[in-house]
């Protein structure tokens, strides 16, 4: 028999000689793992014992973790908002990072319900998410607009162009009761028969093609799909401006996830697709710009309303 304390130290050392820069952190989730234990009782308690079948278990997935697959995959689920979704091969591994989008359409979404009165028997407020990989920001908007009580007033639609992350996506919205709340689509961005929505969300493929290799090892068991963005890392995106003003409704938004050093080519490349249309730039927790929020009327500043959308081209229900 071997304790826990004894399985995480051996696990730890094993992370940490393959060049983890989290060998505690993965050796602690990893038991927990193995021994269905939550992290917080594999710290608390290093004195339980581990049978053999566990130790062979432990060290089975220790030595996956050690050649670069990530964490995330190997317990097969990903924290995400306060929530808990299942990932795979299929889909990215959703990044803490990737919440500023799930705040920036919440906040905009309830200004907008809010912030005047809208008329009885209007249609209800479109939002889109695309390259919705595995549903993340979908689910985790329709989550807090739930809490809120918001989630009546809303539709959502989350399209992604792989079968397989949209059936992912699926498995978390039923996971969170929340498929009924969100229409999942297979889509090369917006599809083509959908109509015009109030706000759009978009975390595209934003990696430049050449630093897909320089990338952490963990990368490399992602989808490539949802990694490359082309030479410059913003062919997606400009196909995306360039879409826009026949996607959003009057007075809508966009906000994109971008690159740390991506914010000048988006504005650059949104002076040239969408002249006129104002151009924001939201940071992150570490003060990198993170977000880019993009409308044909200027973007109100936090506290503030949004403005009143104005009625929507008739082109039938998401």
């Amino acid at each position: 028999m071997t304790t826990v304390g004894a399985a995480l130290d051996e696990a730890t050392l094993a992370l940490r000689t393959s060049g983890s820069e989290t060998a505690r952190l993965d050796a602690e989730l990893l038991v927990g793992l193995v021994t269905g234990r939550d992290r917080t009782t594999v710290i608390a308690h290093p004195e339980l014992l581990l049978g053999a079948e566990d130790v062979a278990r432990l060290r089975a997935v220790v030595e996956r973790r050690a050649g670069g697959e990530p964490v995330a995959y190997i317990r097969g689920m990903k924290e995400f908002y306060g929530l808990i979704l299942a990932v795979d091969p299929r889909v990215m591994i959703p990044r803490p990072e990737t919440e500023l989008l799930v705040e920036r359409a919440v906040e905009w979404t309830v200004r907008a319900l809010t912030g005047a009165p809208r008329p009885a028997g209007e249609r209800r407020f479109r939002i889109a998410d695309l390259a919705c990989g595995s549903g993340a920001v979908a689910i985790a908007i329709a989550s807090v607009l739930r809490t809120r009580g918001f989630l009546d007033a809303v539709e959502i639609l989350a399209a992604d162009v792989s079968p397989g992350a949209v059936a992912v996506a699926l498995e978390n919205a039923v996971a969170h009761g929340l498929a009924d709340a969100i229409q999942f689509r297979v889509a090369d961005l917006y599809p083509a028969d959908a109509p015009p929505v109030d706000l759009l969300v978009a975390n595209l493929p934003y990696v430049p093609s050449a630093d897909l290799p320089r990338l952490p090892v963990a990368a490399s068991f992602e989808p490539a799909l949802a990694l490359d963005g082309g030479p410059d890392g913003l062919a997606v995106v400009r196909r995306l401006l360039a879409e826009l003003p026949g996607v959003l409704t009057p007075g809508g938004a966009a906000f994109l996830e971008i690159g740390e050093r991506q914010a000048g080519g988006v504005r650059a490349a949104a002076d040239d697709l969408l002249p006129g249309w104002s151009t924001d730039v939201h940071a992150d927790l570490a003060g990198m710009p993170r977000v880019v929020g993009l409308s044909a009327v200027p973007l109100p500043a936090a506290g503030t309303a949004a403005p009143v959308m104005a009625p929507p081209r008739p082109r039938g229900r998401i």
